[in-house]
Formats: structure tokens, sequence, C-alpha cells
């Protein structure tokens, strides 16, 4: 409050003082006389004629921020052609005339209504003239002039940034920079010191210090230790008016951080470390961990650490955890109780950069001694083998002995060991093992050809512990055995020219064998006993597992034998060797040039077709023909009833039916499968050609039909059926048929339109109608042929 009652203070004496100087050349100019007839020199020697001047004024100022009652004078315009009796009219123009600046027509003064502010704007330039009050004509041409702001201190310096961040190296030396901050002040710097900045540190000290005219900040201390302190607050002061009582000021705040530098050797917070480890680990198993504290962080607090001496050296390693800077030992070997029980390391941590400055402060490493307690544990059985590799021959009947495996306990109390055979790798089961000693055996004959390799695993577990068990893989190896005979690497096919002119071998032929080399190759070529004098073709062993066929004649006939077919005996060289017979085919053709023709008949054929060629084509066709008439034939005949008669079953004779056929028009005959056997309708149907076996079971409380030649006593015992059964269906209904067949000989068979009685019927036709009606006319015939065989 004080500072500004004396900024306050300060202002007012300076408009006073600036108002006080304004009239002094205001009464200094009017007094000033009129200049006429003045001459100037031009640019090239030319003397130029300034017309006359009328008006008297200086430049002009202003204060700014003025704050007074009344407006501030600025000054006065007047002219020496103003007499005073208020003729001319002075008129102002320009930046802020009539807004900010105003003038008295009259009197010539102007004056400025508005406060001013130099850093919004330092000067005005304005026109100003003088004019005829009645009629406005210029009196003089217009005249330019400039009012300038005069500053005064109002603004406070201001830091480019509120706060600031900086970084230094702890344990810097003393005066080592920092940061440089800078602040502005808009006050005008070519007027007095009201833009004179001076810094000082407010908060900070003893560490730091800022230099007064840069503001630069230095360290003041020697040896700041990040790890005691880590981060430094400061506040610094820009002050105008070079630092003086009344200047205004600034502040702003830096944050400055010390960075890390590697000062500090690691050191293990103990002496000795304790860690156990089972028997049963396996390599690269955790058995601890070990941390040595460094206070420096980064890479300056990076720490690798070593094993450098101890009887554990061999079995034990250790790796450095970077994240949590911890070295963790490992087991690098398998472990034995029995044999080691305890191992001591001796563990060194260093420091992974060092940095010179400070290599005084050193050494930078420590060490610590880590012992280690081996744990017993129950341990898989141990194969004496880590795999194995057996051999069987092939053939070998099923319980032939391929090999055996072998596997302990290690531990004290030796527990016994029961073996079996993994059957994912034996999924055929070729091979069983013994449980108890490991022997391995065939379940079924080998071949070789076949797999050669068998790659089983077997497991060896405890007996009393079946999940300590352990695995080792087998390779059986099957040996062969000379069970294949040689045979050609393809079905050879060569020809020969009817006149050959050449003594080169036709065909040279190979062989293989599926046995090994063992009992394959050397391959003998021969050709069979019975022709080794062929007189048409030879064989010759080339002795490489080849041979060539070779012609003993020199011209062949197509017509007397186009087709030779050759057998060549192969054998190999096993114990005991076998052989095979192979068929070389070797065709006769006809040899012209480059054009070769294999046909048979391409000798005789000419353009068109022979005579026997033509005949046999006929009579093809003539076959076809009449085997086409009789089937035909056939199809036109009626078909013989397929039903075996048997005098002794009349059910075989008599076919009773609702519907009527259509006489000897009518070739489809009706089965009556339906009428002799009523269950036939549910899907059984007796056979025609052949005597029935099935017996009718009759229903409950029916009296079977008795088997007589009676036909009224069979149908009353089928409708008797027929009407006491409700699943039966109506075989009595009555059908009505439109259509009956005509040219019948034996004429209607339907009773419907008779007029006579069963009594007036005549049978006696049926004599005549061949001997497949001679059951039926012996039981319908005439009157006296019944009574007599009766």
């Amino acid at each position: 409050m004080k500072e500004d009652n004396c900024l306050h203070a300060a202002l007012l004496c300076l408009g006073m003082l600036s108002y006080t100087l304004a009239m002094s050349t205001e009464r200094l100019n009017s007094s000033r006389p009129s200049l006429h007839g003045h001459h100037e020199k031009g640019k090239e020697g030319q003397v130029l004629h300034r017309s006359k001047r009328g008006w008297v004024w200086n430049q002009f100022f202003v204060i700014e921020e003025y704050t007074g009652p009344d407006p501030v004078l600025v000054g006065r315009l007047h002219s020496d052609i103003d007499s005073g009796d208020g003729n001319i009219k002075y008129i102002l123009s320009g930046e802020g005339a009539g807004i900010i600046f105003v003038i008295d027509d009259k009197s010539g003064n102007i004056h400025a209504t508005k406060t001013l502010d130099r850093e919004e704007r330092a000067q005005y330039t304005l026109t100003a003239q003088a004019v005829d009050r009645n009629t406005n004509r210029p009196l003089e041409p217009p005249s330019e002039f400039i009012v300038k702001v005069q500053d005064i201190n109002d603004n406070p310096p201001e830091f480019l940034h509120e706060n600031y961040h900086a970084n230094v190296p702890e344990r810097s030396n003393v005066g080592t920079s920092v940061i440089q901050v800078t602040a502005s002040d808009a006050d005008d710097p070519t007027y007095g010191n009201s833009a004179k900045l001076v810094y000082s540190i407010l908060e900070g000290q003893p560490y730091f210090s800022v230099e007064a005219q840069t503001g630069i900040i230095r360290t003041a201390l020697p040896n700041m230790d990040r790890e005691a302190k880590e981060e430094y607050h400061v506040v610094i002061q820009a002050k105008d008016m070079g630092g003086h009582m009344g200047g205004l000021s600034g502040t702003t705040k830096v944050t400055i951080t010390l960075t890390d530098v590697n000062d500090n050797p690691p050191k293990f917070p103990q002496s000795v470390y304790q860690m156990s480890i089972s028997e049963a680990a396996i390599p690269g198993e955790e058995a601890g961990r070990v941390k040595a504290k460094d206070p420096d962080i980064g890479e300056n607090g990076l720490v690798a650490y070593n094993i450098i001496d101890g009887d554990g050296m061999e079995m034990f390693e250790i790796t450095t955890d970077y994240e949590t800077q911890e070295g963790v030992v490992k087991l690098k070997k398998h472990l034995d109780y029995e044999a080691k029980k305890t191992y001591s390391l001796k563990v060194e941590a260093a420091n992974v950069h060092i940095d010179p400055k400070f290599i005084n402060n050193g050494p930078f490493k420590d060490t610590v001694t880590v012992k280690i307690n081996v744990e017993d544990a129950d341990e898989p059985p141990i194969f004496l083998a880590p795999s194995y590799i057996l051999e069987v021959e092939e053939n070998a009947g099923p319980g032939a002995s391929v090999g055996r495996v072998h596997a302990k306990d290690p531990d004290a109390k030796n527990s016994p060991i029961r073996y079996s055979i993994d059957r994912h790798t034996d999924l055929d089961r070729y091979f069983s093992i013994s449980p108890e000693d490991g022997s391995i055996t065939t379940i079924k004959k080998l071949d070789r050809e076949e797999i050669a390799w068998h790659n089983i695993s077997v497991y060896a577990a405890e007996i009393h512990n079946r999940h300590q068990e352990a695995k080792v893989p087998v390779a059986i190896r099957v040996a062969d055995v000379n069970d294949n005979a040689p045979r050609f690497t393809d079905a050879y096919e060569t020809t020969v020219c009817e006149k050959r002119q050449s003594n080169e071998p036709l065909i040279t032929i190979t062989a293989e064998d599926k046995d090994d080399t063992a009992n394959g190759p050397r391959f003998i070529f021969s050709l069979p006993p019975e022709i080794i004098h062929n007189p048409n073709f030879t064989l010759r062993d080339n002795r490489d597992n080849t041979a060539s066929v070779i012609t003993r004649r020199t011209s062949f006939s197509r017509q007397v034998q186009d087709l030779y077919l050759l057998p060549i005996v192969i054998s190999d060289g096993g114990d005991p060797p076998l052989s095979s017979t192979n068929t070389l085919t070797i065709r006769v053709c006809g040899c012209d040039g480059d054009r070769i023709s294999c046909n048979a008949e391409a000798y005789t054929l000419n353009a068109g077709l022979s005579t026997g060629a033509l005949i046999a084509i006929l009579a093809c066709i003539v076959i076809l023909l009449v085997i086409v008439v009789l089937f035909v034939t056939l199809k036109r005949q009626k078909k013989e009833p397929l039903i075996v008669f048997e005098e002794e079953d009349v059910r075989e004779n008599i076919i009773t039916y609702d519907d009527e056929g259509g006489g000897e028009e009518d070739t489809e005959a009706f089965d009556i499968a339906t009428l002799q056997n009523p269950d036939g309708i549910n899907g059984f149907i007796p056979r025609k050609d052949i005597k029935p076996e099935y017996q009718y079971m009759p229903r409950p409380g029916l009296r079977p039909a008795p088997n007589s030649v009676d036909v009224d006593d069979f149908i009353n015992t089928r409708i008797q059926e027929a009407d006491n059964d409700p699943t039966a269906p109506p075989y009595d209904s009555i059908q009505i048929y439109g259509y009956e067949g005509r040219g019948s000989v034996a004429g209607s068979l339907s009773s419907l339109e008779s007029a006579t009685t069963d009594s007036d019927l005549d049978y006696d036709y049926l004599q005549n109608w061949g001997p497949r009606f001679k059951k039926l006319a012996d039981l319908y015939g005439s009157k006296d042929t019944f009574e007599d065989d009766s």
C-alpha cells in the first residue's frame, strides 16, 4: 500500500511538471515572430521558396495514466494572422481527433479527454488548420504535428514462464550454471529506469544464487547429495527501476532437481544368506535370491552379480534380475543328496557403470557368503542308459526275445521297479515287456519291408509310488531276412521288327528287391532251363544288375506269330537265394523307316473289308435277329403257373376270387395266394415254384379245413373264418366290373346272369380243355362219372 501511494505521488508531480513546461512553451511560441521569405536549398543546389507560415508550435507531450478530474492540456495552436477578433476558427483532425483530443476552435487549446497508455500507443499524428469562421475558407495550408505519450513506470516485470524446471547433477561444483530465467517490462526502456530490471533470489538460499543482471541461477553449495535431498524450490524476483525503492517487481518459481551420479557403492544388508533346494530340482530351477542395496538410481544403480569362489561353483550359477536388482541363484547340474548335502558360494555384487570422478569413493562392489542345503527327495528310477538300440530278425514268431532295459532306484531305500511300454508309441502292439525284469519280446510277426525300425518308449516306475517314474526311448531294428524274390522294376514290353537288320539288344531290363542290400543285389538273370535253347531270343546278363534281350533270328512274321512271351528268371544274392520268373512281352511289328505298325491285321487288310469279315458281320446280325424274334414269341405265350400241384391238396387247384378275368385275352394271371392263405396279405407271399412249407395256424375256436377234395367244405371253412375275424378284409364284398373278356371258348363263368341252378349246370365241356383242367373236370363232370368213381 505504501508503494502504491508513493507511485501516485510521483505521477502527480510529473503531471504538474509537464503542464508547467507546456504553458511556458506555449507562451514562448506565441511571442516568437513569424518567419517570412525563408529559403531552403534543394538536394541539387536548387533554391526552394517556402511559403509563408503563420503557424507556430512545438512537439507536444502528454503523460500516460493521468487520472485527474479535468482534461489534460496538451498544448495550444496559434496563427500569427489571428488578431484575436474571433474570425479564425481552428480545426483538428487525425488520429484520436474528436475522441481523445479536442480543440477549442477560438483559442486553439488542445486537451486530452481520456487516460492514455503508452504501452497501447506511444504517439498520435494530428493535422491542424486555420479557416475563416464565416466562410470556412482555409487561411493557411493544413500542417501535421505529433503528440507523444510520455512513459511512467506503470508495468511490473513479467517472466516468460510462471514455473521453471531445471536439473543439475548432484555433487556439482559451486557456481555450476543451472538455468537462466528471463523477465520483460512493457515500459519504455529509453526513458528513465522504468524497464531496467534487476534479478534477486527470495527463496532457495544458501543452495543457489542468481546473477542480478542476467538471471542465471547457479549452485552456491558444494557436494549437494541427491540421496539426502533431491528437489529444491527457488523463488526469483525481477524488479524495475534498477532495483531501487519504488520499482515494480515480478516473481517466478524454479523447481531444481538433482540428477543422480554413481557416488555410492552397492552394499549387502547381511553377511550370510541361507538357502535350500531339493535334490529333485532340475537344472535352471531357482535356489534363492540375494540383493545388494545401492541408493543410486538408473544405470548408476545397476548391479551385476558373480560367483567368485566356493565349492558349489560347478553346481550353481547366478544371474542378475535387472528389474528387481537381485542376484538369482540357479541350479546348473543335478544334485544328489546321497553324495553331497551342503554347498557354499561367495557372491560378489559390483556396479556396472562407474564414474571416474568418484573412483576414490570406491571400491564400488561388495561380497557375501551363500550357503545352500540339499534336501532329500524321493527320486524316480534311473535307467542305466539314456537310450537303447535293440535288434530282432523279421518273421520271428510271437514271443521272440528282443532285448532288455534296466533301471534302478537312486534312493537309499532302493524300491523295486515295474516296467511298462508306452502304448502311444506302440499302437499296433508289436511288443510286450516283462514288468519285473524289463525283457522285451514280440507279440506278432515283424516285417522289415513294412517297418524297418520301431521306436517305442519304456516306463520304469516304483512299485510303491507309481508317480515316481522314468522314461527311456528304445529303438528296435528289424534285421532283414531274405524273404522277397527280385522282380522287374516295371512291366517290360518291347517290339521287334519283322526284318531285323541290327544286332543291338532289344531291351535292357533291371530288377528290384525289397530286401536289404545284403540279401538283394547282385541279381542274376537267366532263362528257364526248358527254353534255354530258345531259337528266337537269348538273354545276356550284364553283371551290373541289368540284362539285355537279344534276338537269334534275323526275321519274324506277324502272320505266323505276332506276340512272344519270354520268361526270365531273376535270382538274388541272399542266403538262401530267392528267385522269381518274370515275363517279357515282345510284339512283332512291321517297320517301314520311322513307321512302326504292330497290328496283326494291318498286313492283310486293304482299303475295303475282306469277304470273311463281311460274312462274320452278317452272321452276327442274323443271330441278333433270331434272338429278338424268339424273345417276342416267348413273351406272347401264356406263362405256366408255378404252383406245385398235388393230388392231396385241393387248395392248389381251386382258384376263387371276386373279379372275373378277360378270358384268353387276359394274359395276366391272378395271384391266388391271398385266397389260399389269407395271412399272405400281411406280408407273407408263398413261393409258386416250390411246395409251400408254411402251415396255417387255425384261429382259436375254429376247426381247420380238412385235407380233402371237398371244395364246398373248404370254401365254407374260409367263409366262417372271414366272418368271425374282425381284422380280416371283406373278401366276400360284391365287386362290380364293367369289363369281361371276349372270345373265350368257355363262355362266361359268371352266375349273376344265369337263370339256371347248380343242379342244371353241365360241366362236361371241361373234358375238352386239356390235361390242365382234368382235376376240375373230374370234380364237376357228369353225375354218372362221379357216381362211378364213388
